[in-house]
């Protein structure tokens, strides 16, 4: 099968021809119709998350299920589904106690890829999506109905459920509460509509991108505040009565993000802390002041979804008109076109670029 393969960090990846296992007891293969792309790729690609080469990453997919291995229940050959990095044992503490995205035996030191000479190929992120096919565990997947698009689908896989659960499972906002959103990519979007879905009085949105604060309003922020503004600390401020937002979203993998963050948030609220640095990152606080004030911070991994029960939701958020997707996507690339997307990606203009597969629009027989 065809799959870009990153052989170097912050270099192209090539297109290549890979070998792929065949499915063992309690693993699925699926046939991917759609692989968005993520700044966490982008992170694996350039090297700040480290990681053994060559690789293939990629972990925002949908496809259809065309080979099931021993044991595995509840999904059928022709099945479309959603896949994701989430890999949960269901046996462990956290997944005992509905936290799967925590699972403590999630990591396993297998891969299913290899190139043609047997040379072992990492499986990034649990998923290795950007190629024609994966081979996961059933945990990884969701199932999806018939009439839901691939491509759009897709974006339900990370980006939504980050930004979403990040305000519904992990912060629990109850509504009529102010929230703040620092960066309206792909997560931050989804925040905006998680605080929207959630019933907060007040959503502001900051960016160092007015175009992007343009598109947060689209996504239901009620103010946009520039982040480079000398007074965008006050400007919060005056939104918010003087106190802050009992609430803080940090949707960007940016130390001055969070930095920023602790001066936006009243007394008591929380700062939920979604994006992503670099291993090497570190924020400076003041303890005292966090203690003096008893605010949050508050860690959230893939919005801490359980797939079979966030999934439906969303899904019918989207039918109903309350939950953007197809607003998400900022352009469709083949796999052959991939650095393309990448780079259009880096750039920071776009919500999600979508790399589309040969079963998409056309599933396997």
């Amino acid at each position: 099968m065809k799959a870009a393969l990153c052989t170097a960090f912050n270099a192209p990846l090539e297109i290549t021809e890979i070998t792929l296992a065949a499915p063992r007891a309690g693993e699925v293969e699926v046939t991917l119709a759609a692989c968005a792309i993520c700044h966490s790729d982008l992170h694996y690609i350039d090297g700040a998350w480290g990681g053994i080469l060559p690789a293939i990453y990629g972990h925002e997919a949908a496809g259809y299920v065309t080979g099931i291995g021993e044991g595995v229940l509840g999904l059928e050959i022709g099945q479309a589904v959603l896949v994701t990095l989430i890999r949960a044992c269901g046996n462990c503490a956290c997944c005992a106690s509905g936290q799967p995205v925590r699972c403590e035996h999630a990591a396993e030191p297998y891969t299913p890829l290899a190139l043609a000479d047997g040379t072992p190929v990492t499986q990034g992120m649990n998923s290795g999506a950007f190629a024609e096919r994966v081979v996961v565990d059933a945990s990884q997947l969701a199932p999806l109905p018939e009439d839901m698009p691939l491509d759009v689908a897709a974006l339900l896989a990370c980006g939504v459920i980050t930004g979403v659960g990040a305000v519904i499972n992990t912060a629990a906002m109850p509504a009529g509460v102010t929230a703040v959103v620092i960066g309206t990519g792909g997560v931050g979007l989804n925040a905006i509509q998680g605080a929207r879905i959630a019933g907060a009085r007040r959503i502001i949105a900051l960016d160092v991108s007015p175009e992007k604060l343009e598109a947060a309003r689209a996504f239901g922020a009620t103010d946009t505040v520039l982040a480079t503004d000398p007074d965008a600390r006050q400007q919060v401020r005056a939104l918010t009565e003087g106190r802050g937002a009992e609430y803080v979203f940090v949707t960007v993998g940016a130390v001055v993000a969070y930095e920023q963050a602790l001066g936006l948030c009243a007394v008591g609220g929380s700062i939920i802390m979604a994006g992503m640095t670099g291993n090497d990152d570190y924020m400076r606080l003041n303890p005292m002041m966090v203690a003096y004030q008893e605010q949050r911070l508050i860690g959230s991994k893939m919005g801490g979804t359980v797939l079979r029960r966030d999934i439906p939701r969303l899904i019918e958020l989207y039918r109903q008109g309350r939950l953007k997707l197809d607003e998400l996507i900022s352009g469709r690339y083949p796999l052959d076109r991939i650095n393309e997307a990448i780079a259009d990606t880096a750039r920071g203009g776009t919500r999600r670029n979508v790399i589309l597969f040969d079963s998409f629009g056309n599933p396997p027989s």
